[in-house]
């Protein structure tokens, strides 16, 4: 039965990717295909659905290919280097907060670890992907501090969502006439407040609690859950990231230019395909794009983050051709889809003598 739920849960979210993904090719291509039709001189209207299909898939992938070559070398390269500098950033918060928890992990172990992370956060599915391997490793290395080495990986993705709701919050302020205008802005923009304002208030509840002041019986019903004693654990260990009064603000800082970092990626990638799109507009789509597109709904948010893209870059305002959107978001995830591949060959190099196995073959522990 376990094993049943398992291959549910990743099935129904590798069959709503491909979904998403042929659902938004096929309708780029059907305008392709009708553009090249006409330019034949044929009634794209007069066509059978199957002769309109046969012509949006041979004159789509032709278009796109097409759109995509048009990106410069020098801009590819460039791409790659900057989701180096996030993935270092992201290794820079994750020992600061490491360290609130005394758990010392020197920079180039983090490094190698934060590699390997990226790529199982990439290629594979379930709880056995690159946030397990953090906790594992933290836990192993730092005399077995399991709670608290967990701990971390929770509060280093808090931060960092949280982080970017708010990066996104603040970047709706010189958008506020093209949300209130397009639907494919006000809708993800509703949605990014009510995330930002629920974390804001898991934040503080796991930094500073409050709950059992006012009702002192709720530890006691804490306990009582399952797992309520790991729960109970991890909350204390939590409440040490709330007495540290610098290190949200630090570590707040540090994830906004990792955002930042994520929107130049996407200006140099538009602007290596000669795009002309409002880096302002740029600023407030990326973030909500990785935002949602981080929700546990497809892997590696593939299908959603090509959708978002290609409708929000598509209102008048900023008129970026289908084809380019979705170049766009294709070519951002094929940059840091380089270095997940690196994390590939750490993986393999290191498996045997830090017995990585040991991590993805036993789930359950």
């Amino acid at each position: 039965m376990k094993r049943l739920k398992k291959i549910w849960s990743v099935g129904w979210r590798v069959g709503l990717c491909v979904l998403l993904l042929a659902w938004i090719f096929h309708s780029i291509f059907m305008r392709e295909g009708k553009t090249a039709a006409e330019s034949q001189g044929i009634h794209w209207d007069q066509m059978s659905r199957g002769e309109q299909w046969h012509k949006a898939w041979t004159a789509g992938p032709h278009e796109l290919w097409r759109t995509v070559c048009l990106l410069s070398p020098v801009s590819m390269v460039a791409a790659v280097l900057l989701s180096f500098v996030a993935l270092m950033l992201g290794v820079i918060r994750w020992r600061m907060v490491l360290e609130v928890q005394g758990l010392g992990l020197p920079f180039m172990r983090a490094t190698e670890i934060s590699f390997v992370s990226q790529f199982f956060n990439t290629f594979l599915l379930g709880s056995t992907g690159g946030d397990l391997i953090k906790a594992y490793y933290a836990a192993r290395e730092t005399h077995h501090k399991k709670t608290e080495a967990v701990t971390t990986v929770f509060v280093d993705r808090l931060i960092g969502l949280w982080s970017m709701l708010l990066f996104a919050a603040v970047m709706m302020v010189p958008n506020f006439n093209l949300i209130m205008k397009y639907k494919w802005f006000w809708a993800p923009s509703l949605l990014i407040l009510a995330l930002f304002v629920v974390l804001t208030a898991v934040l503080f509840v796991a930094f500073w609690g409050g709950i059992s002041k006012r009702w002192p019986l709720a530890r006691s019903y804490l306990r009582r859950i399952p797992k309520g004693a790991l729960l109970e654990q991890s909350l204390d260990s939590c409440r040490q990231f709330g007495k540290q009064k610098m290190f949200l603000l630090q570590s707040a800082l540090l994830s906004v230019a990792l955002n930042v970092v994520w929107v130049l990626q996407a200006i140099v990638l538009a602007g290596g395909m000669g795009l002309k799109v409002s880096s302002v507009a740029l600023y407030l789509v990326v973030p909500i794009v990785f935002c949602i597109s981080a929700l546990p709904i497809t892997p590696s948010g593939l299908g959603v983050r090509e959708n978002l893209f290609v409708q929000m870059l598509a209102v008048s305002e900023i008129a970026v051709p289908a084809p380019a959107a979705l170049s766009l978001s294709l070519l951002a995830y094929a940059a840091s889809l380089f270095w997940s591949v690196v994390g590939g060959f750490v993986y393999m190099g290191r498996k045997e003598k830090d017995h990585l196995d040991e991590v993805t073959k036993t789930e359950g522990e």
